[in-house]
């Protein structure tokens, strides 16, 4: 049983006797004015395969660690709120899952490594929340991860060259955050990399020359690294114009 009430303009609380519903196995509330937090009651809909609560700006409170007994599910959603606390680790146990979106929110903490155990994982999405810590080394076990979004957080720590393993990986925005050291020369073997992000950070060094062999690549962001310029090399030139790349540093000492 499938209950659609996206963009209605609904208001007020979401009903706790939703949990009642044994039958469900989509519930899509996306797009209302819904306030107050998840009720824990969803947790009991056993036959849940798809929940979306995204885009209501004023759900509050914390991610119910209850939704990582929901073996089913396979996609949840719940980014554009006001969710507060942490990434519940148990979300690692939802074997199914193909898309994580929990963007836009406010959640805080650390990115937790049990997120790694996500083996259908496609798309996920921490972006715009004030995360903390390192970008989990585990989450290069996403073999069949498309889109990683931790753009503007405030992640520390090195770029783990295990996100090198992400295959198909097709986006990778990490920008605005805090994160030091150099590129992975790793990120290279990304074959169907699109969009790469590390703008705005605190990376350093020389870009590795293993990049010029992401020939998918068509946008890729850097800015806002002091520390980090391109091999002043005419096989990097000629990379760099056939991205479009206007503004890339190249480094004095090459």
């Amino acid at each position: 049983m499938r209950l659609d009430l996206d963009r209605n303009q609904l208001t007020g609380t979401i009903p706790s006797e939703l949990g009642n519903l044994d039958n469900l196995t989509s519930l899509y509330l996306y797009g209302n004015a819904l306030s107050g937090t998840v009720p824990p009651e969803l947790c009991n809909l056993a036959n849940l395969t798809t929940l979306v609560l995204s885009e209501n700006y004023q759900l509050t409170g914390a991610i119910p660690s209850e939704l990582g007994n929901l073996a089913k599910l396979e996609h949840l959603q719940l980014g554009w709120n006001q969710l507060s606390g942490t990434v519940p680790p148990e979300l690692g146990n939802l074997a199914n899952l193909t898309t994580l979106f929990l963007n836009d929110n406010q959640l805080s903490g650390t990115v937790p490594p049990e997120l790694g155990n996500l083996s259908k994982l496609e798309g996920l999405s921490l972006d715009d929340n004030q995360l903390t810590g390192t970008i989990p080394p585990e989450l290069g076990n996403l073999s069949k991860l498309e889109r990683l979004w931790l753009t503007n957080n405030q992640l520390t720590g090195t770029i783990p060259p295990e996100l090198g393993n992400l295959v198909y990986l097709e986006t990778l925005s990490l920008g605005r955050n805090q994160l030091t050291g150099t590129m992975p020369p790793e990120l290279g073997n990304l074959a169907n990399l699109l969009v790469l992000n590390v703008s705005d950070n605190q990376l350093t060094g020389t870009l590795p020359p293993t990049l010029l062999g992401l020939e998918k690549l068509i946008s890729f962001s850097y800015s806002g690294n002091a520390g980090l310029c391109g091999p002043n090399t005419t096989t990097f030139r000629t990379w760099r114009e056939s991205i479009g790349i206007a503004d890339l540093i190249f480094c004095t000492w090459e």
